[in-house]
């Protein structure tokens, strides 16, 4: 999903010469903490309510120029970078440029979450698994390999990489709740599985040894 896919382009903006309680007016009316700042058509910055708050509601908001957030992404660009700006700069929303710095409109807070959630196909059930491999070691083709002899298939997958360790979590989300079997076969190749969430098979060789043996101890 790009930018321009997300973008609300009615929604209100500022310009320097508003006053700061207009400004707060119009954060309270759409209960959001930012509001992007425009002039002629070009993007100057985000203004924060908490600067608002600490100002002078009669005075101008070109007062507080200095600390407007001077953060945007173009509208031809993947939605995580709207994602990250958002962790990074805590903002509620982010504005949208086009090539020549013009402002575009803005995306929101909630449409980065139903962006996020459409990206990660989170109402397609099945198993979460996150392995824990040393990086010199990751093989995303070896461990498709050993998930597919069990009949499965990875269909979302995400690394990240450990500073503190150095080690690769890598999470992996299957076309399957049935899960005891996959973690049995990496746990056999040397895989470390921090954890998993699906349905185990209470058929597998694990439960049916298990079973035998409290039968042979009720003997």
């Amino acid at each position: 999903m790009l930018h321009h896919q997300l973008i609300q382009n009615n929604f209100p903006t500022l310009h320097l010469k508003d006053k700061v309680s207009f400004a707060l007016t119009l954060l309270d009316e759409y209960d959001i903490q930012h509001l992007p700042v425009v002039e002629d058509e070009n993007f100057v910055g985000i203004v924060c309510k908490a600067d608002l708050l600490d100002a002078d509601e009669n005075v101008k908001i070109e007062v507080l120029q200095q600390h407007f957030i001077v953060s945007h992404v173009k509208a031809d660009s993947f939605f995580t970078e709207a994602l990250a700006q958002m962790a990074e700069k805590e903002l509620s929303i982010v504005a949208v440029t086009n090539s020549q710095q013009q402002y575009v409109g803005i995306i929101t807070s909630q449409k980065i979450v139903e962006a996020t959630n459409t990206f990660l196909n989170t109402e397609e059930k099945g198993a979460i698994l996150v392995l824990e491999i040393d990086k010199r070691n990751y093989s995303f083709g070896e461990i498709s390999r050993l998930i597919e002899t069990n009949n499965a298939y990875i269909t979302q997958l995400n690394t990240f990489l450990n500073t503190e360790n150095g080690y690769t979590t890598v999470t992996l989300k299957l076309n399957t709740l049935e899960v005891s079997d996959v973690v049995a076969t990496l746990q056999r190749y040397d895989y470390r599985i921090l954890y998993y969430f699906g349905e185990e098979d209470y058929n597998n060789e694990i439960k049916e040894n298990y079973t035998h043996l409290m039968a042979y101890l009720n003997i």
